[in-house]
């Protein structure tokens, strides 16, 4: 399984270029089963990073432009009647889709926002009362663009802690930059790209990363984490945290090849899970979270 998943890895690192860590990252999100949030500057490869992971795992991919005109109705779909049947027929939105690419989450309105709440943690919508399940495997990759550039809606609290991940890529090192320029267009190359692991294998290892062991020790020390983020944050890492910090850790021992989660797992995806749950404090100011979270990893002890 170990191999599987490094040939993913591998395969998108050639596209994605110099940036391992994001990488390896955001898939061990989508094998958590979790979504994933991209802030970025324009133009460094979040949107190809996502058709990336799309074309290697052979998802159903669709991608939704937010723009601040955008309605919920746009996105998850609506009942229109139908003369010939007498009767109100749901047209699926193109949230309807395996994996679906939010691009720039945060230039739409605050109640189209919201309306990805329910999709991205019951994975399904709900329609003049009636649900509708989404596909499975279902995964959301949001781009978002730093906020103080024009035209963005900051993200509420609720709909970040719907997101396992954030992650950056930033500007690539001025060697994997030189690649870049001297080789193929990524879009052509992303045309070429062929599915290493399929739907059903995808599926298996993800319900194998909820089945790596996680000690009482290691719990402990996940507990001290959050326990210390609570003493040091006006919030603080509620219990769904844990579960995510949890989740992500196994995934990324599961990644390493092995069937137990060591603490250096969870130091591993600690800032990527736990920053932007740990934002804009009213207290400190402080509109990242990062700077607490290594505070607090180098802090708490390891068991």
């Amino acid at each position: 399984m170990k191999s599987r998943i490094e040939t993913l890895v591998s395969q998108i690192g050639q596209i994605i270029v110099g940036k391992e860590e994001a990488v390896r990252l955001a898939t061990a999100c989508l094998l958590a089963r979790g979504h994933l949030l991209i802030e970025d500057v324009p133009g460094v490869g979040k949107t190809t990073l996502a058709h990336t992971l799309a074309r290697s795992l052979g998802l159903q991919f669709r991608r939704i432009q937010f723009t601040s005109d955008l309605l919920p109705a746009d996105i998850v779909g609506n009942s229109i009647f139908d003369r010939e049947q007498q009767r109100f027929v749901f047209h699926a939105g193109p949230l309807f889709s395996q994996m679906v690419l939010i691009d720039e989450i945060n230039r739409a309105t605050p109640k189209t926002q919201s309306a990805l709440l329910e999709a991205m943690e019951e994975s399904h919508v709900t329609i003049d009362g009636v649900s509708h399940p989404l596909p499975v495997p279902f995964f959301v990759i949001a781009t978002q663009n730093p906020q103080h550039q024009i035209g963005t809606f900051p993200l509420p609290e609720s709909q970040l802690d719907r997101f396992l991940m954030r992650i950056e890529l930033g500007v690539p090192d001025r060697t994997a930059e030189r690649t870049m320029l001297l080789g193929q267009d990524r879009r052509l190359l992303l045309k070429e790209l062929q599915a290493v692991i399929a739907i059903e294998e995808l599926r298996e290892i993800q319900d194998r990363v909820r089945t790596v062991h996680a000690s009482s020790a290691l719990l402990d020390y996940l507990q001290d984490l959050l326990e210390a983020s609570r003493r040091r944050h006006r919030t603080g890492l509620s219990p769904r945290a844990g579960l995510a910090l949890l989740h992500a850790a196994q995934a990324w021992a599961l990644m390493q090849g092995r069937d137990m989660v060591l603490p250096e797992d969870i130091q591993a995806v600690g800032v990527a899970v736990m920053s932007h749950r740990l934002g804009h404090d009213l207290e400190t100011t402080e509109t990242s979270g990062r700077p607490l979270v290594e505070n607090i990893l180098r802090e708490v002890a390891v068991p």
